[in-house]
This record gives C-alpha cells, sequence and structure tokens, in this order.
C-alpha cells in the first residue's frame, strides 16, 4: 500500500511539474521577453475580449498607443544594448503606471499600448507623456528619448478592436508627423481622412483592374555632352476625379495595403513595352524603374523579374533596377541573392537615395552595384553651401575610386548642374532638363531629336534644358 501510494504520489508531482512548465510555455508565449509585457498577439486577443465585455456592460473602453521619440538617436549613440534597457525601462514604467481596469503591451520595437476603462481620455494621455518623457540613468549618462501618444476610444470612435487600433495608430501617426503636440485623439478631422483613405483604397484597386496606372518618363542626362542617355520610369494614377496623381498621393497606401506589387508590375510591363523600341532604336540605353523594399524582400522577387523582363522586348542590358538602402539594412543577405541573380542576367543595379544613410559605402564594396543616384536633399545646396559641396565631392570621387556611376535626381537649376559637371558626375536628372512627361509625349521628344541636337561636348547645359522643355 505504501509502495501504490509512493508511486500515485510521483504521479502526482509529475503531472504538477507538467502543469507548470505548460503555463510557463503560455507565459512566454503570451509575453514579450524584454519587457515582460504582453506581446502583440496577446494584446491583440486581450483587446478583443475587453471590448467584447465593454460592448456587454455599454461602457466605453479606450486605447493608447505610444512610441518613443528619439529611440534611433539612442541605439546609435549608446548601442543597442543600452536601447534594450531603456525599453525595459519603460516596460517597468507602464506596469506601474497601469491602474486597476489598465493592460499594458509592448507592440514590437519602440511601440507600446495601453488598454484603459478611464473616461478622462485628454489627462490619461498625458499622463503617459509625462512618464514617457522621464529621463533614465545607462552606463552614467542621462537619457530622455521622450514619447507621443495616439489614442480612440470604444465605442465614440470605433466599433471594433481592429477600427480602434487603426484610429488610435492614425491618432499617433499625426503627432509625429505635425508636430507642436505629444499627445492626439481620433477626432472629426481624422475621420474623415479615413473615409478618404477607404474611398480612395477601393478606387486604387479599381484603378489598378481599369489600367489606369500608367507609366511616366523623366529624361536622365548624359553630363559630359548634353545628349539623353536614359529615362527614369515613374508611376501617375489617372484618377478618374482628381486628374492626374503622383506617386507621393498613392503609393504610401498602396504599401500599407500590399498592393506596391501589382503597381511595380504593371508600370514595369507598360514602361518595358514603351520604352524597349526606343531602345531598339538607338535613342535611349538604360531604361530605369524604382522597386519597392517590400517587393524586395519576396525570396522569389529577382526571378519573378526576371521571368517578366523575359516576357518583353527590352534587353536585359537596358534595365537599370533602383533600390533603397532601407532593403539592405534590412537583408543584406537576400539583397546580394537578388542582386548577383539580376547582375548575372545583365540587369544593372542602382543604389538609390545614395548619401542619407550609414551603409552606402558598405553596399559599394560588397555588392556589384554599378549605379548610385545622388539623394535630391544633398543636390538642394550644392551650389550654395559649401560644406555640402564638400560633402558631395568626397562621395563622388570615393564613387569613382569604386568604378561606380554617379546620378544626380533634382536638378533643379543652372547652377547645380554647372557644379555637378564640373565636379565629375556622370549623369542627371531634375526639373531643370524636364519634368516626368507620358510616353506619347517622350516619344515626340526622343524622335524630334532634341537630345541629339544638342549633344556637342560644349553644348550648355542651359541649351539642353531648354531643348526638352
Amino acid at each position: 500500500m505504501t509502495a501504490q501510494t509512493g508511486q500515485i504520489s510521483d504521479l502526482m508531482a509529475r503531472i504538477a511539474a507538467l502543469e507548470a512548465e505548460r503555463q510557463q510555455t503560455l507565459r512566454l508565449a503570451h509575453t514579450d521577453s524584454l519587457t515582460g509585457l504582453l506581446n502583440r498577439g496577446a494584446f491583440t486577443a486581450e483587446l478583443c475580449a475587453r471590448l467584447d465585455a465593454a460592448r456587454a456592460e455599454g461602457r466605453p473602453l479606450a486605447l493608447f498607443v505610444m512610441d518613443l521619440d528619439r529611440f534611433k538617436h539612442l541605439n546609435d549613440t549608446l548601442g543597442h544594448h543600452a536601447g534594450d534597457l531603456f525599453l525595459a525601462e519603460i516596460g517597468e514604467r507602464l506596469r506601474a503606471e497601469a491602474g486597476a481596469g489598465e493592460l499594458a503591451a509592448r507592440l514590437g520595437g519602440d511601440e507600446f499600448a495601453l488598454i484603459s476603462d478611464r473616461s478622462d481620455v485628454a489627462a490619461r494621455a498625458q499622463q503617459l507623456v509625462a512618464a514617457l518623457a522621464r529621463p533614465h540613468v545607462i552606463y552614467g549618462r542621462v537619457v530622455s528619448p521622450g514619447g507621443s501618444v495616439g489614442a480612440a476610444v470604444f465605442p465614440a470612435d470605433a466599433a471594433d478592436a481592429a477600427e480602434l487600433q487603426r484610429f488610435a495608430d492614425m491618432a499617433l501617426y499625426r503627432v509625429k508627423t505635425q508636430g507642436g503636440r505629444r499627445w492626439s485623439a481620433f477626432d472629426a478631422g481624422l475621420r474623415a481622412e479615413s473615409d478618404r483613405r477607404r474611398n480612395l483604397e477601393a478606387e486604387l484597386r479599381q484603378g489598378l483592374a481599369a489600367g489606369q496606372i500608367e507609366p511616366w518618363f523623366q529624361p536622365v542626362i548624359d553630363t559630359a555632352c548634353g545628349r539623353m542617355t536614359g529615362v527614369e520610369v515613374l508611376a501617375r494614377w489617372r484618377h478618374p476625379t482628381q486628374g492626374l496623381l503622383e506617386p507621393a498621393a498613392f503609393v504610401p497606401m498602396a504599401e500599407e495595403l500590399g498592393l506596391i506589387g501589382e503597381i511595380d508590375r504593371a508600370v514595369f510591363e507598360l514602361g518595358c513595352a514603351r520604352a524597349a523600341p526606343w531602345v531598339a532604336e538607338g535613342l535611349i540605353e538604360v531604361v530605369s524603374f524604382n522597386v519597392s523594399p517590400r517587393d524586395l524582400l519576396d525570396p522569389g522577387f529577382s526571378r519573378k523579374l526576371i521571368g517578366r523582363l523575359a516576357r518583353t522586348d527590352l534587353p536585359a542590358t537596358a534595365l537599370t533596377i533602383e533600390i533603397t538602402e532601407t532593403f539592405l539594412v534590412q537583408d543584406l543577405a537576400l539583397s546580394r541573392r537578388h542582386i548577383e541573380r539580376l547582375a548575372a542576367k545583365g540587369v544593372r543595379i542602382a543604389l538609390d537615395d545614395f548619401g542619407i544613410g550609414y551603409s552606402n559605402l558598405r553596399a559599394l564594396m560588397a555588392l556589384p552595384i554599378q549605379t548610385v543616384k545622388l539623394d535630391r536633399s544633398l543636390i538642394a545646396d550644392v551650389a550654395h553651401d559649401g560644406r555640402v559641396a564638400k560633402l558631395v565631392t568626397s562621395m563622388l570621387h570615393a564613387a569613382r575610386a569604386l568604378g561606380v556611376r554617379i546620378v544626380a535626381e533634382g536638378v533643379e537649376d543652372e547652377a547645380q548642374a554647372i557644379f555637378l559637371r564640373a565636379a565629375g558626375c556622370d549623369r542627371m536628372q531634375g526639373y531643370w532638363f524636364a519634368r516626368p512627361m507620358p510616353g506619347d509625349e517622350m516619344e515626340q521628344v526622343l524622335w524630334a531629336g532634341a537630345s541629339h541636337q544638342v549633344a556637342a561636348p560644349a553644348a550648355p547645359l542651359d541649351r539642353v534644358a531648354r531643348a526638352l522643355r
């Protein structure tokens, strides 16, 4: 009997240990390891449950979303370990700050959230701003990145959890982009913007199906002789009621909705079809396309692009794909695979926005990149600010030493063009020469031979610009 009792006792102990292990696994699955707060998945489930309870009881529920304002600077100056220490400190603050009926979570990165049943939204938001702003000592240094807060309330603002999160995010985005405030609540103005975006989303889907997205072309000029040697293909949306929309009006939304790939494909196919005869006739040499970082993160991107290119008449050697540093930073190994696969087929690779990041030179040394495009923010002051001029000159020398061609984009006046030619920039594009234009207009310019009429090496660049206007 004693032996049997001992066996039962051992069995119960094992069951208890297994249950404890199961509970620990569940906690780890639902908890952010750095801060100890709920993670995004557990938070979303909890928000849905609490919102259902608030709906049943006929009471409001507020959602506050937060992020730190200068967290990247902290990481860059003190290192990522210091950043982790500060995130853990913020987690402790929010855990201590959360009162009865409130629940805090870390959504990822430097983003946090708080569910609250308090009705004094403004006062609570200001308290959260103050909690985020309190200084903290790390490695003997006082840091205080500060934070921004966005708020939305059920049922006054939103009818469900997804809408509540979206509206709180919209309020936070307004704080981050408009300045002058540390927190914002969702309001009538944001609701109108939400309605406009929702309508625009439906119209964008319809516009893609109806062929309203079209390629426009901007000339790229050889700096030495003034001849047009290529075009950059840019997306335009011919909206049925709003007229012609530039990328800034719809590309960010398309990226959020996962539609950017369809836009890129449409512009690529139409742009190749239009530009292939120009290349065949020797009117231009290069056709450049921008590619979204979202598309580049697809492991099959380069194979798909090669397949699409094979179905066009554009030679691979005439195609340039422009990628941004954002993609390189996100996944250097995947970048290398895509770039090497495309380069093996003869496709040229250009690094866009050169000069505004920290990993560009590393990318030039590590990857088969043939072209860099100087960011327009550098070009704006290059002819008037000596420090910018020295910076651009040194960047041109570094790129040239690595055997890389340099294209300056955003050239808007003659002084910029003259400086860049003297500094040894290979190619230029911008409003000083020509704005982007539809295919029919671009074809007229090419067949009229305007770029060839100013091909003499001594031709002043203002004549090039006038000829293209």
